[in-house]
């Protein structure tokens, strides 16, 4: 196994489990990280999935160079198109994602925290798509997910001059959400994953779907998109249980009905 799973309420953890390596990337880690996407979808007493790596050192230090130069162009193709259709697998589970970014995030480790839907990051980490400095690109999705998140300027400049970025810097471009207190990004995760957990599992699985659909769509498609994620939510139970709780100044318990 590459990753470590622990339950901690409602909130799955999973560690990278590679720790003298930089947490580095491989084909059966990436398999694992799709199978928990799955299975999290499926779970209904998982609420969040927190990310991290083991260590201090690295959250993702991106491929192993070295094994990749045994590969044979066709290897390499295959491991492409099998990266972007596991990291698919993550943005398509219906439970938020947190990256813990606890330590290095680079090439494909940063690829893996720009799937997931939040990102917290330690005060000593740093984050970079540092491809070109080896002649290469982000191959997982980076351009294309760098520049929506951070906006087309930001992902050129990151992408071209392979230039780390620090927390401060990550927190002011939208790269990440949080700054964690030093050596707690994991519990400052559960405790964003927390806050996710207070509200209706339809109503954050049906919000997260419709932000994830519409985002490729023209406006007018975007918003009819919008209506029918609103549509799953409308006769729930949970809607119900949230206008009575709000009604009678209590918490509202939810059923994910």
């Amino acid at each position: 196994m590459n990753l470590r799973v622990e339950n901690r309420g409602a909130v799955r953890i999973l560690t990278i489990d590679g720790e003298k390596q930089m947490n580095v990337l491989s084909p059966p880690l990436v398999g694992e990280l799709a199978e928990q996407a799955r299975q999290a979808t499926v779970d209904s007493s998982v609420r969040a999935v927190v990310l991290t790596g083991a260590g201090t050192r690295a959250f993702c230090a991106g491929a192993n160079l070295k094994e990749r130069q045994g590969w044979s162009e066709d290897e390499i193709r295959r491991w492409l198109v099998a990266l972007h259709a596991n990291f698919r697998e993550i943005e398509r589970c219906t439970k938020p994602w947190i990256a813990a970014i606890n330590g290095l995030a680079l090439g494909g480790g940063c690829e893996l925290a720009l799937c997931c839907d939040l990102r917290v990051i330690d005060p000593a980490a740093q984050i970079g798509l540092t491809e070109t400095r080896v002649g290469i690109i982000p191959g997982g999705g980076g351009t294309v997910r760098l520049a929506r998140i951070v906006g087309l300027g930001r992902a050129k400049e990151m992408i071209l001059t392979a230039r780390r970025v620090d927390d401060e810097e990550a927190l002011q471009m939208g790269l990440v959400s949080r700054i964690s207190a030093a050596g707690d990004v994991v519990p400052a995760a559960l405790a964003f994953a927390k806050e996710i957990e207070d509200n209706a599992p339809l109503g954050v699985a049906a919000a997260k779907a419709a932000i994830e659909e519409g985002w490729d769509l023209a406006l007018d498609a975007a918003l009819e998109a919008e209506r029918r994620h609103y549509e799953k939510v409308l006769l729930s139970e949970d809607r119900l249980e949230g206008l009575r709780a709000f009604a009678e100044k209590r918490r509202p318990k939810w059923k994910g009905e």
